[in-house]
Order: C-alpha cells, then sequence, then structure tokens
C-alpha cells in the first residue's frame, strides 16, 4: 500500500509508546510499517526533492504534531515519551486521531489558529495539494507544479523560434550542460547547406578531440526510426562515435528502440528539453529564493 497521511501515525506511535518509557524514533520505523504492511519500496520512497523518505518525514511530522498537542515530549535528541495528555487520547479516540481531535486540546488548536492563513489569494488554494501532507511535502508539490508550469510556457516560446535559433539554442544548452568550455570555443551550431544532416556540434573535451554531433528538428509532428536511422548515417559519414537528437515534439517507441540498439545516439524530447533548460539556466532566470532553516541543536548544546 501507499505511505498513508502522516496523521494516521498519530495513534500507532502513541500506542507503540505507550508503556510512558522513552524510545528513539528509529526504533518506531519497523514496527510502523509492519503495522500498515509497508513493503521495503514503500519505506524507501523519496519525497520530490529527493532528500527524504516520504516514510520517515509522516513519522516526523506526527510526532512534531503530537507533541504541539502535549501528547508526547522528546527527553532527549531524536527520543519520544508518551505523556499523560497521550493516554488520555488513547483512551478517548480508539478509532484514530487526527488534526480534528488534536484540536479538542486548547494548547493544539491554539498553535493551529496561528498558523491559519485566511488571507490567501485565489490563486493559492487553485492547488491540488492534498492538506493532509507535511509542509516539506506541500513545499516539493508545489515547486514541481511551478516548475512544470514553467516547462510548458518555456517549450512554448521555444516552438517560435526559427530552426535556426533552435540549433544555436541547443548547442548552448549542451554546453551549459558542461560540454567543452564556452559557446564560442566548445559549441558550433552548423545548420547551413551542406553540413550533410548535422545541425550542431559540441566539443566533449576542452582539445576538441571528441565531438558530440547534434540534430535539431523544432517539430510539431513525431519523430520516427527513419530519422533516427538517418541521423545514425551521418555520424557515419563524420566517423563520430556520438550523437544526440533534439526536438520540440516526441519520439515514437520505434524511434527509441532504433535508438538503443545503435548505442551511441541519445534522444531528448520536447518536456526533456525543457526540464535541461530550467535545470541548467538557459532560457530562465531566478525570480525568487527562500531560504528554510531549521534550529542548530549542536549550537544550543554547546551553549
Amino acid at each position: 500500500m501507499a505511505v498513508p497521511d502522516f496523521q494516521a501515525f498519530m495513534r500507532p506511535i502513541l500506542h507503540l509508546i505507550q508503556d510512558g518509557q522513552e524510545h528513539r524514533i528509529r526504533d518506531l520505523y519497523e514496527p510502523l510499517a509492519r503495522h500498515f504492511s509497508l513493503t521495503k519500496e514503500d519505506v524507501q520512497e523519496l519525497l520530490p526533492s529527493g532528500r527524504q523518505a516520504k516514510y520517515a518525514n509522516r513519522i516526523l511530522w506526527a510526532k512534531f504534531h503530537l507533541s504541539k498537542a502535549g501528547a508526547v515530549s522528546s527527553p532527549s535528541r531524536g527520543t519520544v515519551r508518551m505523556t499523560e495528555q497521550g493516554g488520555r487520547l488513547l483512551q478517548q479516540y480508539p478509532g484514530s486521531i487526527s488534526m480534528r481531535e488534536l484540536s479538542t486540546i486548547p494548547a493544539y488548536a491554539q498553535f493551529v489558529g496561528r498558523g491559519k492563513a485566511a488571507d490567501l489569494p485565489a490563486e493559492a488554494q487553485l492547488t491540488s495539494i492534498p492538506p493532509t501532507t507535511s509542509p516539506e511535502e506541500q513545499l516539493d508539490a508545489l515547486y514541481t507544479e511551478l516548475n512544470a508550469a514553467l516547462a510548458d510556457d518555456l517549450l512554448a516560446q521555444v516552438t517560435q523560434l526559427t530552426p535556426q535559433q533552435f540549433e544555436a539554442l541547443v548547442v548552448q544548452l549542451l554546453v551549459a550542460m558542461g560540454y567543452g568550455g564556452t559557446t564560442r570555443d566548445a559549441g558550433q551550431a552548423l545548420g547551413k547547406s551542406g553540413d550533410n544532416g548535422i545541425d550542431g556540434l559540441v566539443k566533449q573535451d576542452p582539445l576538441g578531440l571528441d565531438k558530440v554531433y547534434l540534430q535539431a528538428k523544432k517539430w510539431q509532428n513525431t519523430v520516427h526510426s527513419p530519422e533516427i536511422r538517418t541521423f545514425a548515417g551521418s555520424l557515419s559519414y563524420h566517423k563520430a562515435s556520438k550523437g544526440v537528437f533534439l526536438t520540440t515534439s516526441g519520439f515514437s517507441n520505434g524511434a527509441r528502440e532504433t535508438a538503443e540498439r545503435l548505442g551511441h545516439i541519445i534522444l531528448i524530447d520536447g518536456p526533456r528539453l525543457a526540464e535541461l533548460m530550467i535545470q541548467y539556466g538557459v532560457g530562465v532566470v531566478t525570480h525568487t529564493t527562500y531560504a528554510l532553516k531549521r534550529v542548530d541543536s549542536e549550537f544550543f548544546e554547546g551553549v
């Protein structure tokens, strides 16, 4: 099954620590996984940011909310202990415990009330993010949604370029990805009569001993196997060992199978092209930067 939302972990956590003893949070991971019949893959699934496992993140946020309700305490770093308040919650709610049940506790209700934003702009209310996800998941999901919208806008802009501009763009992108040194020295857009089916090239090393040849197709139609085989023939003509075929559209299954069999041609379709442009800062600028901070426990231990 999928990893439950963080509220589903609240009562199982209290049940596991109802002896009132101090428990390491890490020691709860395995019994909680068994409780929810989670697989190894479920437990190892990462947040969109790739920085933390979704499973561990949701357990920690369940513990955070329980602590704000006074149901648990943290005697030392990385540990948890159930309080009398936690015991009362277990007895009062035998089925499940969520933020709704915690809100019956005045201290928690006050905490939640401080975090409400009643005057959010309308566009902020249109997100598809479930309200039961943790703050990190919400931020990651928002970041993913914004990047997806940016990728769509970026690809729309790219499709307005002339074929020659598109060829220059893909050379600039490959250079930004680390091929060669500068656009002037490492990349070259050919795109002229007599280029024998090659639209550009980038140097794979500073001396230009090894080159990567490019084919750039600003198309709306799907690219099929014949175009890949033609590009392979052009690579053979230039005695080239590597090629990258980029398009604003997509590739058929046959085209992908052909490239895989040939082994020396990389395919980049429109969505992947936009993703790489965002990742390497080509055609985009940073609009806003947010720095997320956390408490430095080691600082306070040394005071």
